[in-house]
């Protein structure tokens, strides 16, 4: 048995980034959600992540892609209950990420990774509207795109281990 792993658990290490990146990940949904909030009850409203014309979360928050990445409002009124802040997507998908995480099934591993790739895809796609489109630099949504990417590259390897322990568990 590995080191700092429990029969029919995950490694330590992966237990702790996890919750590391999943609770950084939801305090800066929840820190971008109370901005978009402040800035929309508020238009003179600055936020701390604001640090100048071209460094502003807030512009980015309050702006068409802050909301159903600037899609669903392609497709729906602008204030339908479909088209939510980005912020709220991110703490379910953190929350998700947290509570799937807890499990130790091949299943689990599956959706963790299709759901990670879906986010790392929204972050590119987030990441080229903000450096093209918008010129802007966000630091919480810079933040939460490298979260995103190292929550992939941990599921990746949580699916690689559960695949090798089942190789060894038909073998015995």
């Amino acid at each position: 048995m590995a080191q700092g792993r429990a029969p029919d658990s995950v490694p330590r290490w992966e237990r702790l980034v996890r919750v590391f990146l999943c609770a950084l990940g939801l305090i800066l949904s929840v820190y971008a959600l109370h901005v978009e909030h402040s800035r929309e009850n508020d238009p003179k409203y600055r936020a701390m992540c604001d640090l100048a014309e071209s460094v502003s979360c807030s512009k980015v928050f309050t702006s068409r892609w802050g909301r159903g990445f600037g899609l669903v409002q392609l497709v729906v009124a602008k204030d339908s209950a479909l088209n939510q802040p980005n912020s709220l997507l991110g703490i379910i998908f953190y929350s998700l990420q947290f509570g799937l995480g807890q499990m130790v099934s091949g299943t689990a591993a599956q959706v963790l990774v299709m759901t990670s790739w879906v986010s790392v895809a929204g972050s590119i796609y987030l990441a080229s509207i903000l450096a093209f489109v918008l010129g802007d630099f966000c630091v919480v949504c810079v933040s939460t795109y490298i979260i995103n990417f190292a929550l992939l590259y941990a599921n990746l390897k949580r699916r690689a281990g559960l695949k090798v322990r089942l190789e060894k568990d038909k073998k015995r």
